[in-house]
């Protein structure tokens, strides 16, 4: 994990008690690693999430783990990705809200009053207390031994790290990818901000460019503009979030739109240069040259693993700078004795997809099966991700596209936000839940949900995919009234409408003629 510092590697920016107190958790300057003595049943490289939760588990289950991390333990997701990330968008949903009181009877006389300074000292303060989860002293608690400094493999049984050499039965890489920049001529020269940088701010930039229209993107896109930044968003094709449903990125585009956010597409960014203090982002739109002044850039797009630096290739663990680490089903590399878990080996790059991971690993390396019996195996696990925009975008399991490609039919169930009571209540009727089932079935392929609170819903068709659970079994649920998970169950009443044919009903009629 690459990390904003200072000169000195054990000073987050900016230096205020806040990141003091996250470092001295995640990173002690005090720190004296231990002296290792004996075997170790798994040495794990990297502590982020994947790491932090296979030292965890394997340490609980009795075996001896020692877990290496170069910079900050917490990884991406608590210094640099998900934590920080979320309590800006917190911060940035409270301003959006101040803009809109007017509607719910709440007027406010004289000037708002927003400060930027304070939000994002708010998140720093919150980050640091969520810290003390991922500190070395909890972990070093937990039975694990804890190495600060740069893993390197010597062996198939020996790692190196501050001087010392680690003996292991298995080990496990988990050290994450870091933000890659795309070659934008000058980029680099003018200077950039990425989701490793952009939470060191202090000020607000009064004009920003945000390159990318992926998650990291969007979600910075609206959230900057929501604190009033003059947002430039650079989208290289047509459309947001390509991995999304097409009307799933529309109502999230004319919501950002509503915010502020200027919108480019189709954008093809020749090259960047500098205007005194100013940047000047140059380019093409179908032949036509631009260019747009900005205060800072936001890079969004591109992820490197991490694997350089480790000695993979000196212990015929097969890489690729772009994909990673190669694993098998099992999580294994090419080395036997070596697995890897997280974002260095896998497409999908969530913090829980490197949880559920991490326990397969725990499994199949610290559990061999005779004959290849009982292993936990990748492909098996079902991923949800979400995206925090507002509305937020959920998805989980096979989607249209999927299914053409696939050869698959399935049938589609619709229930669209302004049709569900609590959510007009709310004033958050923008989106709908989607679900595709097999085609003439009830079991559910996937789903798509678009709402204030998509993240929270999502998990019930997870949980249904998971374990077999079909939507009749949904639509036979109680869900309490009024609320906005009311939408999966009314996706399942439209499943029970579609099942209810004019057969059927033809027999019903003649059975109530028969009664009369």
């Amino acid at each position: 994990m690459s990390m904003t510092l200072s000169s000195k590697d054990s000073i987050l920016l900016p230096d205020d008690e806040w990141n003091r107190a996250l470092v001295h958790n995640v990173h002690p300057k005090e720190w004296i690693n231990p002296e290792p003595s004996g075997r170790y049943h798994l040495v794990v490289i990297g502590a982020g999430t994947a790491g932090l939760v296979t030292a965890a588990i394997g340490a609980a289950l009795g075996a001896r783990v020692a877990l290496i991390e170069k910079h900050f333990m917490g990884g991406d997701c608590l210094n640099i990705g998900c934590v920080p990330s979320k309590g800006i968008i917190a911060a940035s949903r409270a301003w959006a809200t101040m803009e809109r009181m007017n509607e719910f009877g709440v007027f406010i006389s004289g000037e708002k009053k927003f400060d930027f300074g304070i939000a994002m000292e708010r998140m720093r303060r919150l980050r640091a207390r969520i810290s003390h989860n991922d500190s070395a002293q909890r972990f070093l608690q937990l039975g694990v031994d804890i190495y600060f400094g740069e893993g390197c493999f010597t062996s198939s049984k020996t790692i190196s790290v501050d001087g010392k050499q680690l003996q292991f039965q298995k080990a496990a890489i988990c050290t994450g990818a870091r933000a890659d920049a795309p070659p934008i001529p000058g980029l680099k020269e003018v200077g950039f901000l990425t989701n490793e940088t952009i939470f060191t701010l202090t000020n607000l930039p009064p004009r920003i460019a945000v390159i990318g229209g992926g998650p990291i993107g969007c979600e910075m896109a609206q959230a900057f503009a929501r604190f009033h930044s003059q947002v430039s968003h650079f989208v290289q094709g047509n459309r947001l979030l390509p991995r999304e449903d097409a009307d799933a990125a529309q109502i999230l585009q004319d919501q950002m739109q509503k915010d502020g956010v200027a919108f480019i597409f189709n954008a093809k960014i020749t090259h960047v240069t500098s205007y005194g203090i100013e940047k000047v982002v140059h380019y093409e739109v179908n032949g036509v040259k631009m260019d747009q002044i900005v205060d800072e850039i936001l890079v969004g797009v591109g992820r490197a693993p991490n694997v350089e630096g480790m000695g993979l290739k000196e212990v015929g663990v097969r890489y690729d700078l772009k994909s990673g680490v190669a694993i098998n089903d099992l999580l294994q590399t090419t080395n036997p004795s070596i697995f890897a878990a997280g974002d260095v080996c896998f497409p999908f790059q969530f913090t829980h997809t490197a949880d559920a991971m991490a326990q397969i690993l725990i499994q199949n390396a610290l559990f061999p099966h005779p004959f290849g019996l009982g292993y936990a195996k990748v492909s098996n696990i079902v991923i949800p991700w979400c995206t925090y925009t507002a509305p937020e975008i959920a998805h989980v399991g096979m989607n249209e596209d999927n299914a053409k490609r696939d050869g698959i039919k399935m049938d589609t169930f619709m229930i669209s936000l302004s049709d569900l009571d609590r959510a007009i209540l709310d004033g958050e009727e923008e989106g709908f839940a989607r679900v595709h089932v097999e085609k003439g079935t009830d079991k559910i392929l996937g789903a798509t949900i678009v709402a204030a609170h998509a993240g929270e819903m999502i998990s019930q068709f997870t949980l249904a995919i998971k374990n077999g659970i079909g939507l009749g079994a949904i639509a036979a649920t109680i869900y309490p009234y009024p609320t906005q998970s009311e939408a999966i169950k009314k996706t399942a009443n439209e499943w029970r409408k579609s099942v209810f044919t004019q057969q059927k009903k033809n027999i019903l009629k003649k059975w109530f003629d028969f009664r009369r």
